[in-house]
């Protein structure tokens, strides 16, 4: 509790307080006290920084008619009323604080209002009601903290800082004095307050990045709202929920020491270098170790599939589609991960006949009775095989042996799960890191030979950012994506990069190698191409039009040389027959380099099925960059690895193509 002094600001130019009654009594009725309503806000912190932010009305309704647990913010948050504290539901963080305001204030440099703790609040609002009821303005109100409150009237009321006080964002010792301004209730502050979930996106990103899925998730939120406002209003979609999953712990901090140990050896020049470096390429090297690859793969499982099941509890009614997005590294996993997910019957027969003791056969014999293969039992023994010999056979060799496509895949998921359980053993005996195995089935894709998990649901669509996939499958041996190849359980894939990241790879060459294909550009979210692009575009036709006309004119000029007699000038009617013959080549060529362009520029993208990878679509998409960023393209090159979380465009493809698919375009906004 607070307590504080009142007392009357003594003015020589105000009436006595008798006079003063007596001509408010005659001339003025004195307007009821109203009670102030009550706002909750909740707390940020980014950058050092802290900052208040509102709770939807809907929200700050609940929480004021509670004094328990509340789900908050599309119940991604629960805030325990009592506690005054806002706990994250499918992320670890660690609480921050609510508050219950009803008085707030603005220094000379803040920016927006920020609220007053409750029992400050609370001393406010009782000196308030004092002066309203008693209409008594100018008191003075003294805080044993050292802070002044002066009510002049009902809208003007100034809390003053003391001489010796320092505020952190008092930079002179002129600047003490200065007041901030105080308001009573969240309706007489500029402040924005928001008034079913359709979509459940899974993401990508460790803890640390949650701020910046909450930007891309506000700026979703906006987009929807400018782009897709009256598909919204007649109840079309809903928003999109965007849900962080964190792998990374398993790797670093405590978990296994690297990162203390990288730390030891790292040279202190370049630091913010030298941390993207470790941050990006430790996981590469992470992901590449047998030991860590199956810790990662199962982390990054395990947790989308708690994700999905405590979104489906928290929302019972939700039945939208599901996508996910990889970054970096990320997309990656995700790319395994999917290329290696079973459907149907398959995933349930995956589920329950392989456990290890399935695995554990001594001959040939035993190994294709618990595979129920025993009829080709002869078939091998005649080519003189074991089970050690078997192990090293190819899908191409059982083939030409004559053993059909379903033994076939029977047999060399038996042998690469032998392969993984003895790998397995053998790293708990022996703490060693070795070369990772890949495995090269006829689909066409390399994979990484470990026990890859199953999801727990189907997902729509896969969005990549900044992947470098295509570096991987490259690095794996793996040239050419078979066109026919598809995820099992995921039938659109998206590859999105910046075109100036360091770490994002193409995907379409691979499929489509004989075809120099553009990527597709992604519109500017307010439509068209950035200025400086199409500055560019028109500049490059201008000088190939212009090099062309140069070109033809000399070539012309040439012509009509070369035809010129070697003794005499040609008569002058002959001349003028070849010098307007040559003037109509002069237009026919500049009429066919015309429909030539105009033509060029119709088919700039051609409309080419590159694969099944995204359903016969295009699969690369490409951000436009900015003009400060055409400056010096290796100045940018770490922040594009991380500006998708930032990038409107980024955020206005997904929602396109998630809405495509419930049939809603969306509506350009007027300029």
């Amino acid at each position: 509790m607070i307590f504080l002094q009142v007392s009357p600001v003594v003015d020589e130019a105000s009436p006595s307080s008798t006079s003063s009654f007596e001509i408010l009594d005659m001339e003025s009725v004195l307007a009821p006290y109203q009670e102030v309503q009550p706002h909750w806000f909740f707390c940020r912190q980014a950058d050092d920084n802290t900052f208040w932010l509102p709770f939807s009305r809907e929200d700050s309704d609940k929480l004021e008619n509670s004094c328990n647990t509340v789900a908050v913010d599309g119940q991604r948050y629960d805030v325990h009323v009592k506690e005054r504290k806002c706990y994250p539901v499918y992320w670890e963080q660690a609480p921050t604080e609510v508050r219950r305001c009803t008085w707030f204030y603005k220094g000379d440099k803040d920016t927006r209002f920020m609220p007053y703790p409750e029992d400050f609040s609370k001393s406010l609002e009782e000196a308030y009601m004092i002066s309203v009821t008693l209409n008594e303005w100018k008191r003075k109100l003294d805080f044993p903290t050292g802070e002044t409150v002066i009510l002049h009237n009902p809208k003007l009321i100034m809390q003053y800082q003391p001489i010796g006080l320092q505020d952190e964002w008092i930079s002179s010792p002129s600047e003490q004095t200065r007041p901030r301004t105080v308001k009573r209730g969240v309706d007489n502050i500029s402040v924005e307050i928001t008034d079913g979930i359709q979509h459940f996106l899974d993401h990508y990103m460790s803890v640390l990045c949650v701020f910046v899925l909450n930007d891309f998730r506000s700026a979703s939120l906006s987009l929807l709202a400018s782009h897709y406002k009256r598909a919204q209003q007649d109840g079309l979609v809903g928003r999109v929920e965007f849900l962080p999953v964190n792998w990374r712990s398993a790797l670093h901090g405590d978990a296994t020491g690297v990162d203390k140990d990288i730390q030891r050896i790292t040279l202190p020049s370049i630091s913010r270098l030298r941390h993207f470096t470790n941050d990006t390429l430790l996981d590469l090297f992470f992901y590449n170790s047998p030991t860590y690859c199956q810790t990662i793969v199962d982390t990054v499982a395990s947790e989308v599939n708690r994700l999905h099941d405590l979104f489906k509890q928290r929302h019972p009614e939700f039945n939208g589609a599901v996508s996910v997005v990889g970054h970096s590294l990320g997309s990656l996993i995700l790319f395994d991960l999917l290329t290696n997910q079973r459907t149907g019957s398959e995933t349930r027969e995956g589920l329950s006949s392989w456990e290890p003791c399935c695995l554990k056969c001594d001959t040939l014999e035993q190994a294709l009775s618990k595979l129920g293969l025993q009829q080709y039992l002869d078939t091998l023994q005649a080519e003189n095989l074991d089970l050690e010999s078997l192990a090293l056979c190819h899908d191409s060799d059982l083939k030409d042996l004559g053993i059909p496509l379903g033994p076939r895949k029977k047999i060399l998921n038996y042998i690469r799960r032998k392969k993984l359980l003895e790998h397995s053993q053998f790293h708990r005996a022996q703490s060693v890191t070795s070369a990772v195995d890949y495995e090269y089935f006829d689909v066409g894709i390399g994979q990484v030979s470990i026990d890859y998990p199953q999801l727990a649901f189907h997902p729509q669509m896969f969005f990549a950012f900044g992947s470098p996939i295509g570096m991987f499958l490259t690095v794996r041996g793996l040239k050419h994506i078979d066109p026919s190849y598809t995820f099992p359980t995921c039938k659109s894939f998206y590859n999105i990069y910046h075109p100036y990241d360091p770490v994002a790879y193409r995907i379409e060459p691979m499929i489509v190698s004989d075809v120099d294909l553009e990527p597709m550009l992604i519109p500017h979210h307010k439509g068209r191409k950035r200025m400086h692009l199409e500055l560019k575009d028109s500049f490059t036709r201008m000088s190939m039009d212009l090099k062309n006309n140069v070109l033809g004119s000399i070539r012309t000029a040439w012509q009509s040389f070369a035809r010129l007699p070697a003794v005499a000038l040609p008569p002058v009617i002959e001349g003028e027959t070849t010098t307007e013959t040559d003037l109509e080549e002069t237009r026919g060529r500049k009429s066919t380099f015309a429909e030539t362009s105009v033509s060029a520029e119709q088919t700039q993208q051609p409309e080419i099925k590159v694969g099944m990878l995204n359903g016969g679509r295009r699969i690369d998409y490409v951000l436009q960059e900015k003009p400060i960023e055409s400056f010096n393209e290796y100045l940018f090159a770490i922040q594009s690895h991380l500006c998708y979380w930032e990038s409107e465009d980024t955020a206005l493809l997904l929602l396109k193509e998630i809405y495509d698919k419930l049939g809603v375009a969306f509506e350009q906004p007027q300029q």
